[in-house]
């Protein structure tokens, strides 16, 4: 990665995020078990080995016949029965039926089913009140899948159709790429666990808890680590034992230019982790960089600026990992309701509610856009993306709003 930009430089927000996402690749694909699987992406095409279903068999409770033979004033005698995962039956001579059940297997020569609604067994006959048409209530072989035909791809995300699909075609195991393991990890001495009484000074640690949840919401395997203080050999030893079993590392606070803004100085010590100013608001200080091949991010202290720079740069980056093409959220171009303000030279991120009329989407910003002001974030549906080079955008004109909220 390049150097970080110097101290009174700021690094344009697409460059910086480009040269980041850039440097982040999928994870290697492994061998899962089906419901391991859920939410991955497939690796492989995957070729069905047999037809689906694999013989023909009846969409109901009925009679299996031959169409030809049924006359509704004439009975047929009823010779066996067909019932689902049954032994075989004896093949349907003519004016004659099988009992068969809903998925039992269709004797050979029959070619229709008669609902056992529409009829009346009797002393081993059975009258049938409908003349059903060839293939009538029938499931043929190979209805749903052929052999040799290629029903899932790579690249598609194994939801529980596809999982479904794979099972049924005999698969216990599906190679794709595993869901990333992202350690979140905040650091400062001023931080108290929720719980805990508070003393003078002391704050709540609300980042490693959303950032953690944001992990998971972005289909990855999320673990907070413990508070860790403002000292080097604590610091380092945090990072080292969270990437021991990571595939990705998050931290927040102490990237910035503080005299206790340690973070980004042992994560330089212990890798290729550099420091960026980058020209967004909030979220100003980045640190990015890899230690051990291990990707890292040191996102700033603030819960706003923490939230906004997981979305531009970490949440992509977990997509990425997993190997989706659909690394960023949706977008809508929406009206804003009252005029906003932004800082000359940055791409700002404003917190806004949305609204539906006939007209389209509107945007208002959600009060406050302080970068500690988490309640911002609560009221919001999307974040409202200003141009570096707007200082104010007035009521009426639109702008490009990133949606919020769970996706697949």
């Amino acid at each position: 990665m390049a150097a970080g930009a110097a101290f009174d430089e700021l690094a344009p927000l697409d460059s910086y995020r480009r040269n980041v996402l850039g440097q982040v690749a999928a994870l290697e694909p492994i061998d899962l078990g089906l419901l391991e699987a859920q939410g991955c992406v497939l690796a492989e095409d995957v070729t069905a080995e047999r037809d689906i279903p694999r013989f023909a068999n009846s969409a109901m409770d009925g009679y299996a016949v031959r169409a030809a033979d049924v006359n509704p004033d004439t009975p047929l005698e009823v010779i066996g029965e067909s019932a689902a995962g049954g032994g075989p039956v004896p093949p349907l001579r003519r004016a004659a039926a099988v009992r068969i059940m809903t998925g039992a297997e269709l004797p050979d020569g029959a070619d229709a089913v008669v609902p056992v609604e529409l009829s009346v067994e009797e002393g081993g006959k059975v009258l049938l009140r409908s003349t059903p048409q060839p293939g009538e209530h029938v499931r043929p072989a190979g209805e749903d899948v052929r052999e040799g035909q290629t029903v899932l791809t790579a690249g598609q995300l194994l939801g529980p159709a596809q999982l479904g699909m794979a099972a049924a075609l005999g698969r216990a195991r599906i190679r794709a790429r595993p869901r990333p393991r992202v350690v979140v990890l905040a650091t400062g001495d001023e931080l108290v666990e929720p719980g805990a009484s508070l003393t003078p000074g002391k704050i709540y640690d609300s980042n490693s808890y959303m950032l953690t949840a944001m992990v998971r919401e972005a289909g990855a395997t999320g673990f907070r680590h413990g508070i860790v203080g403002d000292t080097r050999r604590a610091l380092a030893e945090a990072f080292e034992g969270a990437l021991s079993h990571a595939d990705a590392l998050v931290t927040s606070g102490g990237v910035s230019a503080g005299r206790y803004d340690l973070v980004k100085r042992v994560l330089a010590e212990l890798g290729d982790v550099r420091f960026t100013r980058v020209a967004m608001q909030p979220g100003m200080p980045q640190a990015f960089g890899f230690i051990s091949g291990i990707p890292c991010f040191g996102l700033p202290g603030n819960p706003v600026s923490a939230f906004v720079s997981f979305e531009v740069f970490v949440r992509p980056a977990i997509r990425r990992l997993q190997g989706r093409e659909d690394i960023n959220r949706s977008r809508v171009s929406a009206v804003m309701d009252a005029s906003v303000r932004s800082p000359a030279g940055k791409v700002s991120f404003l917190r806004v509610a949305l609204r539906r009329d006939d007209g389209g989407w509107h945007a208002r910003p959600t009060g406050p856009q302080g970068s500690g002001i988490l309640g911002s974030v609560v009221a919001a549906d999307g974040l409202a993306e200003v141009p570096a080079e707007r200082t104010e955008v007035p009521a009426g004109e639109r702008l490009i709003v990133h949606l919020l909220g769970a996706d697949r």
